[in-house]
């Protein structure tokens, strides 16, 4: 199994969510989160006066998908979340020992 860790823009979750929905995801938890990268921030004008914005809005979506998936998963964030300007995410896969659902204790692939 991989933990599949991606930080998109906030305004591509939907897009995001239903193409991963339909390549059969069936489930991803989702997490509104700031953070800076080599854009380090920007600056927007208020009331007339300049302001450094040093954390970026972001979403990070964190999905367990068996193995044999998470390929297809991360192509189809990759694809769904690109829009080509600095700041579209990165994405991370990491192995994952062990899941349990908490309801039923089915474990593994059976709790995904």
């Amino acid at each position: 199994m991989k933990l599949i860790i991606a930080t998109i823009k906030p305004f591509k979750l939907e897009e995001v969510r239903e193409a991963l929905t339909g390549i059969g995801v069936r489930g991803m938890m989702v997490t509104e989160i700031k953070g800076f990268g080599s854009q380090s921030g920007h600056t927007e004008i208020y009331r007339g006066a300049e302001y450094a914005v040093n954390f970026v809005p972001k979403i990070k979506l964190e999905i367990v998908v068996s193995s044999a998936m998470a390929e297809q998963v991360v192509e189809t964030i990759k694809t769904t979340a690109q829009t080509g300007k600095i700041g579209d995410g990165k994405v991370f896969v990491l192995d994952v020992q062990q899941a349990v659902r908490v309801r039923t204790g089915e474990t593994d692939a059976d709790a995904l």
